[in-house]
């Protein structure tokens, strides 16, 4: 009788990565309820007598999250590399989720943006952490189709946030909306805890190098490099890696292409329901039409990072920026049927929240491991200005009541300049290539180490 060698059959790992990437997906899914969400409620807050907002202050309000974000995600980005991602993605989201309860219960416009402000310093820190260990518990050929994955919950928690609006709003008002986003204290932070392992970089670079291999073997994850870390890299030396020669060029790329992003992806989310009242739709058309925003993102940058994991994220991330510009541009000439609006919503979800998920996933296949989250962090960080102009631009641009094609329109220009930055960024000349073969082919090392 013949016994097949050992060998010759591959040994599962005993737990699934996989699941660590779910626990990142959940953790997103509720920062994209507290983008979409605001946006929902723009018109409840407008008509809120008591506080009597104007749309500039409204959206004054709405970027102060936006403001704690550009803060925590540059902060907390790089504290990642120092404290490990797995303490710093509890305790963002801990901190996020009682603040948001607290702003449900502000009794003033002041605290209310206050405590948006608080609550966005530690949502600024769950996205950076969550990409961060996505990207390293996936195999490389599948980096770019994992992130859009796990990043899909943000779309998932914009579709929640729409459908909960729906049924919800009238009933609960804004307070009741916004109080929902305490649920992850409660009901991810402890599963976290429970099942959320720590990044195996970041364990060798703090010198525990056998608790690395060991969670390496558990998950069946790629070696760590040969060399190994004799400590953690300082701040200085991190951020001299990142900002220093032809890597310097890249981030002040990537950081135009994520303010391009996030202006899309904040702006239309959170004055998309008021443009389509503007536009003779009504209010419950106007959430529909938001619900059809996220579930374009989701589809489209499912199939998109696929392509991207084939071709490099270069091409494939510039067309989504082109193919929004282009759709609000059509959005904007008010000759569209109704299936024909909705099909270009989708397109237009897809194009924003679908371009920003493919930069950041981007972000992440470019730079090494030791400066990752740091670089992701910057990125991010750096972003949040788009999405600050953004919410104040777009209140400003609804009281200035300039019509319809330029209400649409005019967010084409970011799309555009999203284009030329991702096309504009450089290749890596000297890279040690632990990224996938089909980066590697499309002139992407991914997470490439630069050799100095």
């Amino acid at each position: 009788m013949a016994f097949k060698s050992p060998a010759s059959s591959p040994v599962r790992p005993p737990k699934s990565a996989a699941a660590v990437i779910f626990l990142c997906f959940l953790a997103i899914v509720f920062d994209g309820y507290d983008l979409v969400v605001y946006g929902a409620i723009v018109p409840k807050l407008l008509a809120y007598q008591p506080w009597g907002l104007t749309p500039v202050e409204t959206g004054a309000i709405g970027s102060y999250a936006l403001a704690g974000m550009f803060i925590g995600a540059i902060l907390i980005g790089y504290l990642t590399d120092i404290v490990g991602r797995r303490r710093v993605m509890m305790v963002s989201i801990a901190s996020f989720s009682l603040l948001m309860m607290l702003t449900a219960w502000a009794p003033t416009p002041e605290l209310f943006g206050l405590f948006r402000f608080l609550a966005g310093l530690g949502l600024g820190g769950v996205i950076p952490t969550a990409i961060a260990l996505t990207v390293e518990f996936s195999k490389s050929n599948r980096r770019n189709f994992n992130n859009a994955l796990m990043f899909s919950g943000y779309a998932v928690g914009g579709i929640l946030a729409a459908l909960l609006s729906l049924a919800f709003l009238n009933t609960l008002g804004f307070q009741g909306m916004l109080a929902l986003g305490g649920i992850p204290l409660i009901a991810v932070v402890p599963v976290l805890f429970k099942f959320l392992p720590e990044s195996p970089a970041y364990l060798a670079a703090k010198g525990d190098r056998a608790r690395a291999e060991r969670i390496i073997s558990e998950y069946g994850l790629e070696p760590l490099p040969a060399a190994p870390a004799e400590g953690a890299a300082p701040a200085a030396g991190r951020f001299r890696t990142l900002l220093t020669g032809r890597l310097l060029g890249a981030m002040i790329l990537f950081c135009l292409a994520g303010i391009c992003g996030q202006t899309l992806v904040y702006g239309l989310n959170t004055w998309l329901p008021q443009l389509m009242v503007i536009a003779k739709y009504s209010l419950a058309s106007s959430l529909t039409f938001l619900l059809t925003v996220n579930i374009g993102a989701v589809i489209g940058v499912i199939v998109s990072s696929r392509l991207a994991d084939r071709f490099g994220p270069r091409p494939v991330t510039a067309v989504a920026f082109a193919s929004s510009g282009l759709a609000l541009v059509l959005m904007g000439t008010g000759i569209m049927p109704l299936p024909a609006m909705y099909l270009l919503v989708a397109v237009v979800g897809f194009g924003s929240v679908g371009a920003q998920i493919l930069v950041n996933g981007f972000v992440a296949t470019y730079f090494s491991g030791a400066t990752r989250a740091t670089a992701l962090g910057i990125t991010l960080g750096i972003g949040r200005i788009g999405a600050v102009l953004a919410i104040s631009g777009g209140g400003i641009l609804v009281a200035a009541a300039l019509g319809n094609f330029i209400n649409f329109s005019v967010w084409a220009i970011a799309a555009a300049i999203g284009v030329a930055a991702v096309l504009c960024v450089p290749r890596l000349l000297a890279a040690e290539p632990v990224g996938s073969g089909a980066e590697a082919t499309a002139g992407e090392p991914a997470a490439g180490v630069i050799s100095h």
